[in-house]
C-alpha cells in the first residue's frame, strides 16, 4: 500500500479470554506488524473496561520494544488528565534512554474512562489539558523560572530529552493545538464519526516546525476487519457491531464472538444503530481494504494510516493485519 501503515492495539478482551493471557500476547502481533514493515505500534490507555486490557499503555511499549528491533512503540495514547506530568515526564524520558530514538508520546485530553474510574484516578481536579501539557514539557526541558517553587525538580534520567509528542483527537479541538506546538496529530475516525478533514486541515495551518517534527505529520487511524471473502468479513465483523451497541449503553463486558453477536435478538432502532457503527468500519477483502483505506486518507489528507481491529479470534486478528499489509 503506497500509504505508511501503523496499528493501534487495544489488547482486547475476548468472552471466555483471560485479560492475563491477552497481554502477554500482544508480542504477537508486535512481531507480526515488525515483519510486515508497520510503521509504528500503539497502545491505548482505558480503564475499568473488561474488553480492554490496555491500562497501562507505558509498560506495554516497554514490553513490545524490549521484544522487537525496529519498529516505533508508543502511546495512542495516554490519557494526560490521569497523571501527574513529573511522572509522566519521569516515565517518557526513562522509554528514550532505554529505546532511543524508537518512542513516541501520544496523549489524550480524555481520561479513557468511565467517571467511577476518572474519579479514581484524578491527579489533578480542575486543570485543564494546555496546563497540565506546559508543565509536562518545562520538567522535561528545565524550563521553570527560578521563581518557581519547584524549580528545582529534576527529571531523570536528565540527559535525554521527551519522545516525539502526538496529539490525540476525535472532535479537533486538539488539531490547532498540535500544529501550533510543533507536534504530531492523530485523529480517531476509528470510533468518532466526526469526518477527519476538517482537524487534519486546522492542524496544517497552524503548523510550527519544530526539532521533532520539521513538517506536520497526521496520522489517520481507522477500524478494520479484512478477511479473504466478503462473507467471512462481514462474519468477523459482527462482533464489533454488538461491542459498539453494548458500549453506547453502557455495558463493559468482553468481546462477544461473532456468533454470539449474530444471535443476538437486535430490535429495528439497534439495527439502525449497527448500520452507522459500521460506516466508521473498513470491512471486506484485500482489495476492498485498500481502496477505502486509500480513499479516506486521501479525502483528509493523511500522511499515515493507523488500524484497529477488534476481532474475537487472536488468530483472525492477526491474519487481518497480514492481509491489509500485502495489497
Amino acid at each position: 500500500m503506497p500509504i505508511p501503515l501503523s496499528v493501534l492495539d487495544l489488547a482486547p478482551v475476548p468472552t471466555g479470554t483471560g485479560s492475563a493471557a491477552v497481554l502477554r500476547r500482544t508480542v504477537d502481533l508486535a512481531h507480526l506488524a515488525e515483519q510486515l514493515g508497520f510503521v509504528r505500534l500503539w497502545f491505548a490507555e482505558h480503564h475499568s473496561m473488561p474488553s480492554v486490557a490496555s491500562s497501562v499503555p507505558e509498560i506495554l511499549i516497554a514490553h513490545i520494544a524490549a521484544h522487537t528491533q525496529r519498529i516505533r512503540v508508543g502511546s495512542g495514547g495516554i490519557m494526560l488528565p490521569n497523571h501527574v506530568p513529573l511522572k509522566l515526564a519521569e516515565v517518557a524520558h526513562t522509554l528514550e534512554a532505554l529505546y532511543p530514538d524508537r518512542i513516541d508520546l501520544g496523549l489524550g485530553r480524555a481520561p479513557g474512562s468511565d467517571p467511577n474510574a476518572s474519579r479514581a484516578l484524578r491527579a489533578f481536579d480542575g486543570q485543564a489539558f494546555p496546563a497540565l501539557l506546559a508543565e509536562l514539557q518545562a520538567f522535561s526541558r528545565r524550563e521553570l523560572p527560578a521563581s518557581h517553587a519547584l524549580h528545582s525538580v529534576r527529571v531523570m534520567p536528565d540527559d535525554v530529552a521527551l519522545p516525539p509528542i502526538w496529539l490525540l483527537g476525535s472532535s479537533g479541538a486538539s488539531a490547532a493545538m498540535a500544529g501550533e506546538g510543533g507536534m504530531g496529530y492523530s485523529f480517531a475516525s476509528h470510533f468518532s464519526p466526526t469526518p477527519a478533514a476538517p482537524a487534519m486541515q486546522a492542524y496544517r495551518d497552524h503548523f510550527q516546525p519544530s526539532n521533532d517534527f520539521p513538517e506536520p505529520h497526521a496520522i489517520l487511524c481507522v477500524s478494520v476487519v479484512c478477511a479473504e471473502t466478503e462473507e467471512e468479513a462481514d462474519y468477523l465483523a459482527a462482533t464489533g457491531d454488538l461491542m459498539r451497541l453494548r458500549l453506547r449503553r453502557g455495558e463493559f463486558l468482553p468481546l462477544p464472538s461473532p456468533e454470539e453477536a449474530r444471535d443476538y435478538p437486535y430490535t429495528q432502532a439497534e439495527r439502525i444503530a449497527v448500520r452507522a457503527f459500521r460506516e466508521l468500519n473498513i470491512v471486506g477483502t484485500p482489495e476492498v481494504v485498500r481502496e477505502r483505506i486509500e480513499a479516506k486518507a486521501r479525502d483528509c489528507g493523511a500522511d499515515e494510516v493507523m488500524i484497529a481491529s477488534n476481532i474475537f479470534s487472536h488468530e483472525a486478528r492477526l491474519r487481518s493485519y497480514q492481509l491489509v499489509a500485502s495489497t
